[in-house]
């Protein structure tokens, strides 16, 4: 008869809105059981009230997440670092070649040129570096707190009683007969 207090947050469409259990609003969001016993509607900013549910967080996911991020982290900072290895050797290359056919003054102007271009290399790392991707997801699992979990009990019990005194009062065997013996 009792569920546990685990609920998953699903979205309906937007056509198939319905009254908010707490403040009668239409709402799109939806709280279930697992099992699919029991299901209401509720507003977004309802799932962020303390007073109303908290969040279960599985911190397994969370860290297996951030082991994935810092490893991703880690290969772009290599393909970074070998990418200015690789262009530190063609400019050193370069720098060779044209050391060979041109005189000193050349090389001076092209030492100028390198250097003016690396800031602007590094002013778009530093770009790149300062938008991180903000991807927080919401949680998708709550568990209500006491009050409004016994309040979901109990109207589940209501129903079921509701529903087993209709199932009574269609069979005609529940009623009491008229005797038929003398008394």
């Amino acid at each position: 008869m009792s569920f546990p207090n685990i609920w998953h947050h699903r979205k309906v469409a937007e056509t198939s809105a319905k009254a908010c259990e707490v403040c009668y609003k239409p709402s799109s969001s939806v709280l279930i059981t697992p099992e699919n016993k029991d299901f209401f509607y509720v507003c977004p900013g309802h799932l962020k009230e303390r007073s109303f549910c908290t969040p279960i967080i599985d911190q397994e996911a969370v860290a297996a997440k951030k082991k994935k991020e810092m490893e991703e982290e880690l290969e772009r900072v290599k393909r970074e670092y070998e990418e200015k290895q690789r262009k530190k050797k063609e400019k050193e290359s370069k720098s060779t070649q044209e050391s060979e056919k041109t005189n000193d003054d050349k090389e001076k102007d092209s030492k100028k040129t390198e250097k003016k271009d690396e800031p602007n290399a590094d002013s778009k790392d530093k770009t790149d570096d300062k938008i991180p991707p903000n991807t927080e997801e919401e949680p998708r699992v709550f568990a209500l707190q006491r009050t409004f979990y016994q309040q979901r009990l109990d109207k589940k019990r209501q129903i079921e009683m509701a529903k087993r005194n209709r199932e009574r009062l269609s069979n005609p065997n529940f009623f009491p007969s008229v005797p038929k013996d003398l008394p």
